[in-house]
C-alpha cells in the first residue's frame, strides 16, 4: 500500500505521536509498503530533513511553544503532487490542522481517511486553556473529539480502555485497537554504568526515573511528593526527570518547596537512540503517575532494558501494566506509591525477579512487526468499505 500520513507534530518533537509515527513507518516499509508524511517544520530542520517527509513552513502556537501550527494553505498547494503520487489511504495522527487538512485531501482524491486518537484531550486541554472552567474544556473537549472521529473513515485507538471512553462519546466510526509496538532494537541491552557516570550518578545509588514530556498532565508534582514521603525510608534515593515542557517551572518551584533538591536531578531531553535506553537501564525503578495516557510507550521502552515499573494503572496505562509482569501498580496516593517503590528497593530477590518478568514481557507482548501488520489489516478494511459505499 501506499500511505500519507499527516501529523502537526515530528521530531525534532519529543513525543509518543512522534515515536509512535516513527516505529510503524518503519515497520511499514520492511513489510513492503510505501509511507509519506506531511508534517510541520521547525527550526533545525535541515538536521531532520528526509526524502519521505514533506515539511511544511510553521508558527508557534503561543500557549505551547513546543508545538507548531501548520501553514494550512501551503499544503493546500500540495494537493496537485499527492493525487499524482495515487496513495491509498490516509492517516491522521493530530487532530489540529493535520485533522482538517487530511478530510479535506481526502475528499478531493477520493480515498479513504483514518486517524489515531493518540491523547486523550478531555483530561489534557484544561491545563493550557486555563482561564476556561475545567467543566467548559472538558465538555468542548468531548464535543470537538466526537465530531472530529465521526468525520473520519476510522478510527484507531492505542489502548482499549480509550477505546471505550470513545464509544461514550458516542463515536459510531469503524474502530480498532492497536498500540505501538516497539522495534527489535529497543531491546538490546544499554550500559547503565556508562550513563551513571556521564550524569555524576554514584553505582551505588538508588535512582528513580520518569521519562516523558515535563507537562501538568504527567501528574510529576504527584512524583515529587512520593518522594518527599520516599526518603524517610531510602534517604539517599535520586528522582531522575528526563524531558522538557510547559510544567518545568512550577516542578522546580515544588522541589525547593518540598527541600529535596538533593534528590532531583532534571536532565531535559536525551538522545532517543543511545542516550535514552542507556537511562531507562540506569534506573533501579521506572516511575510513573500520570493518569491521562492513550497507551504510555514509556512504560514499555523501560522495560525492554529490564528495569521494573511502579505505576499507577489508569486509562491507557491499564492497558501495560499488571501485576507481576514486571510491574508493581500503585494506588492514585503518595503513601501507597512509596510504599510500592519501598518494596522494590528493600527486596533485592523481588527487584530481580520484576527486571526479568518485565524484560520477558515486553519482548513477547509489544512487537511493533505485529502492530504495523494489525494496522495494514485495517487499512485493507476501511478501504474495503468505503469503495462499497462509493458504489
Amino acid at each position: 500500500m501506499k500511505i500519507l500520513f499527516i501529523s502537526d507534530v515530528y521530531f525534532p518533537r519529543v513525543n509518543g505521536v512522534s515515536t509512535s509515527i516513527r516505529t510503524f513507518r518503519k515497520e511499514l516499509i520492511d513489510l513492503g509498503h510505501e509511507v509519506h508524511l506531511i508534517a510541520p517544520d521547525y527550526d533545525d530542520e535541515d538536521k531532520y530533513k528526509e526524502k519521505w517527509i514533506t515539511r511544511i513552513s510553521s508558527r508557534k502556537i503561543y500557549f505551547d511553544p513546543e508545538d507548531r501550527l501548520m501553514d494550512y494553505f501551503k499544503v493546500k498547494k500540495l494537493i496537485p503532487w499527492i493525487k499524482k503520487e495515487n496513495f491509498d489511504v490516509i492517516h491522521i495522527h493530530t487532530p489540529f490542522v493535520a485533522h482538517y487538512l487530511g478530510l479535506k485531501i481526502s475528499k478531493l482524491v477520493s480515498i479513504p481517511c483514518v486517524e489515531t486518537y493518540h491523547t486523550f484531550f478531555e483530561d489534557y486541554l484544561h491545563h493550557y486553556l486555563p482561564f476556561i472552567p475545567e467543566f467548559i474544556s472538558r465538555h468542548y473537549a468531548r464535543w470537538i473529539s466526537k465530531r472530529q472521529c465521526n468525520a473520519v473513515n476510522g478510527i484507531i485507538s492505542p489502548s482499549q480502555p480509550m477505546l471505550n471512553i470513545l464509544r461514550k462519546y458516542q463515536i459510531e466510526t469503524q474502530s480498532k485497537v492497536i498500540p505501538t509496538g516497539l522495534e527489535e532494537k529497543y531491546f538490546t541491552r544499554h550500559s547503565g554504568e556508562a550513563f551513571r557516570l556521564a550524569q555524576n550518578i554514584p553505582t551505588t545509588q538508588k535512582v528513580l526515573l520518569f521519562v516523558g514530556r515535563v507537562a501538568h498532565e504527567k501528574n510529576i508534582l504527584f512524583l515529587l511528593r512520593m518522594l518527599k514521603i520516599l526518603l524517610n525510608k531510602h534517604p539517599n534515593s535520586l528522582l531522575l526527570i528526563t524531558g522538557e515542557g510547559p510544567a518545568e517551572e512550577d516542578i522546580r518551584n515544588e522541589i525547593k518547596l518540598l527541600g529535596i533538591t538533593d534528590n532531583v536531578k532534571m536532565i531535559g531531553y536525551l538522545d532517543q537512540m543511545e542516550e535514552l535506553p542507556a537511562c531507562y537501564s540506569a534506573a533501579d525503578i521506572f516511575v510513573f503517575s500520570s493518569k491521562s495516557e492513550t497507551q504510555g510507550i514509556v512504560l514499555l521502552e523501560a522495560m525492554a532494558q529490564g528495569t521494573p515499573v511502579v505505576g499507577i494503572a489508569e486509562l491507557g496505562t491499564a492497558s501495560i501494566l499488571f501485576e507481576g509482569r514486571g510491574a508493581l501498580i500503585a494506588k492514585d496516593d503518595t503513601k501507597h506509591f512509596s510504599g510500592r517503590v519501598d518494596e522494590l528497593l528493600s527486596d533485592q530477590g523481588l527487584h530481580q525477579r520484576m527486571s526479568e518478568e518485565a524484560f520477558k514481557y515486553a519482548k513477547k507482548n509489544w512487537s511493533a512487526k505485529d502492530q504495523a501488520k494489525k494496522l495494514i489489516s485495517f487499512y485493507t478494511s476501511v478501504t474495503k468499505k468505503y469503495e462499497e459505499k462509493k458504489k
